[in-house]
């Protein structure tokens, strides 16, 4: 008699969770082993930080320090091939180039793309929606024939065995071969015909997003105009700054030329020689710092073109460009319409007006939705029994059976919500504070647009009225230097008001220059504050 009993199965289930949790726990190894010791990656011969646990003898030494490797595949890029080195690139050029290379105008361009693509998903909702299922399946069932029989059957009593032998009279050694296939092909409809504006206020609020992405890539072009511009007149101070410089320096050398020479005729004193020879010191120290910075501003003008630092160019001389002097105050309508054009100011409305779109649609969530939905099925199915009897007989039937079902149906309905725990009345309020978060951070970027406005028309005016007094103080300056030059070298004057009169002239003409670029920077800030800076600046 056979005895069913079911060990692996008991044994299986507790031993498959120990292998589950072993697993899970060892993912730890791949984890820093300890609070202050390195981390020792897992990396490629080629320095890339792989997945997983590091494995000893593969890839690259990894240094007994906190230094990660160095991946092969990262790096400074190579100089742009397009600039040409020994072209000299007005601001217009510049700007142009930068449009295209720096990174923030293609990824606004990217956002503003999705945006579009976002409109078109929540157009689907007007469209039915259809799905298809292919469901197939085999299965056998094979039986031996063998003689059953309950282990214990003592203690269970006599009706058991009885059972028993009536069950090996039926069988009787036969063997059952059952197999079966079968397969069923769907088409499902689901189409919302009415919701009560829900879908429009859903589409509504996405096209007022898509406006504001829209906005906001004008945005990102006036800023990347705006930041060049800022990094060309800036650079371009820097290097007026070191030619300014590199002439205080000649007139050091002429003034302690002076101060030897006058040493040397028995007229001077070591003193003036000396004192001579430390302004002439200091300029030459102002003069390495001088070019220090203007090869950091440099490279603020390759970042800000969003170009390779290692790139190479020469700009065009702007330094003789006419300043107008004359006093153009912004009117109210002036300051009115420049903040109406602001992008800023545009996206923020462009969201309030979303914001209100999505209170539309909260409030369609009380309200009933009338659908319609349709199937359409096919089945088709194959059973195959067979019995093999036992020793002596002389037949072996089969039978065969299938069968092919085709169906359809529609229904159409209305949803009416009922109940749902307070969960639509929270969304309603969500959607409410985020509209009333929205208006509250419009007023607020129209009123930072107006002061941003009116502070960028000071700084022209007062960048204007700091050059006009630089350059009358340039004048003076120039003046009493080549007076009390001339008298130190013609034996009249001291040494001491030769060098106050050279550091005076410096820094009347390092005044002057600041002056300058700084009325340019400051028109640029105007016209970025108003919303009409142009990639073609005025030469």
């Amino acid at each position: 008699m056979m005895r069913f009993s079911r060990p692996c199965s008991t044994l299986w289930h507790p031993l498959a969770l120990l292998l589950l949790s072993s697993c899970a726990t060892q993912a730890l190894e791949t984890a820093p082993e300890r609070a202050d010791t390195p981390w020792q990656p897992n990396v490629s011969e080629k320095g890339e930080i792989l997945p997983g646990k590091s494995q000893t003898g593969h890839g690259l030494k990894i240094p007994a320090d906190f230094t990660l490797p160095a991946n092969q595949a990262l790096g400074p890029r190579a100089p742009d091939a397009e600039i040409n080195s020994t072209h000299p690139y007005s601001l217009a050029e510049l700007i142009d180039i930068a449009q295209s290379s720096n990174p923030t105008t293609r990824i606004a361009w990217n956002t503003a793309r999705d945006a579009a693509l976002a409109v078109g998903i929540t157009r689907t909702a007007y469209l039915p929606h259809l799905s298809a299922t292919v469901v197939g399946g085999y299965t056998h069932q094979h039986n031996n024939g063998g003689n059953p029989s309950l282990s214990n059957a003592g203690q269970i009593g006599e009706g058991a065995n009885d059972l028993i032998n009536q069950a090996e009279g039926l069988t009787d050694g036969v063997r059952n071969r059952n197999s079966g296939s079968g397969e069923v092909q769907t088409l499902s409809m689901e189409w919302l015909l009415f919701d009560f504006g829900k879908r429009e206020a859903i589409i509504n609020a996405a096209k007022q997003a898509q406006l504001a992405n829209n906005i906001l890539f004008t945005a990102a072009h006036q800023k990347v105009i705006y930041d060049v511009t800022l990094a060309f007149y800036t650079h371009a101070a820097a290097g007026a700054r070191v030619v300014l410089v590199q002439q205080a320096v000649t007139n050091a050398h002429s003034v302690q030329a002076a101060a030897e020479m006058r040493l040397k005729q028995g007229q001077g004193t070591i003193v003036d020689v000396t004192q001579a020879r430390q302004m002439t010191a200091q300029a030459e120290l102002r003069l390495v710092q001088a070019q220090n910075a203007a090869e950091n501003t440099y490279l603020d003008l390759m970042t800000a073109m969003g170009i390779s630092p290692n790139t190479r160019l020469q700009t065009t001389n702007v330094s003789n460009r006419a300043l107008t002097m004359a006093d153009a105050r912004l009117t109210d309508d002036m300051v009115r319409q420049a903040v109406a054009q602001r992008p800023d100011v545009l996206a923020a409305y462009a969201s309030a007006k979303a914001s209100q779109s999505r209170i539309a649609a909260a409030k369609a969530e009380f309200l009933p939705k009338v659908f319609v939905s349709g199937n359409v099925a096919y089945s088709t199915g194959q059973l195959a029994l067979s019995s093999v009897p036992g020793v002596g007989s002389d037949s072996s039937p089969t039978l065969n059976l299938s069968t092919n079902n085709f169906s359809s149906l529609i229904l159409g309905g209305i949803t009416v919500p009922v109940f749902d725990g307070g969960m639509r009345a929270a969304v309603l309020r969500q959607v409410k504070n985020q509209a009333d978060s929205a208006q509250t951070l419009l007023r607020k970027t129209v009123d930072e647009s107006v002061k941003q406005i009116i502070v960028a028309e000071n700084s022209v005016h007062a960048s204007l009225s700091a050059y006009t007094a630089a350059t009358k103080l340039l004048t003076a300056s120039q003046t009493a230097f080549d007076a009390a030059f001339a008298a130190y070298r013609n034996g009249v004057g001291s040494i001491t008001q030769a060098t106050m009169a050279q550091t005076g002239l410096l820094d009347a003409q390092l005044g002057k220059s600041d002056a300058y670029y700084a009325s340019l920077i400051a028109a640029s800030s105007l016209a970025f504050a108003t919303g009409s800076i142009q990639p073609n600046p005025p030469a």
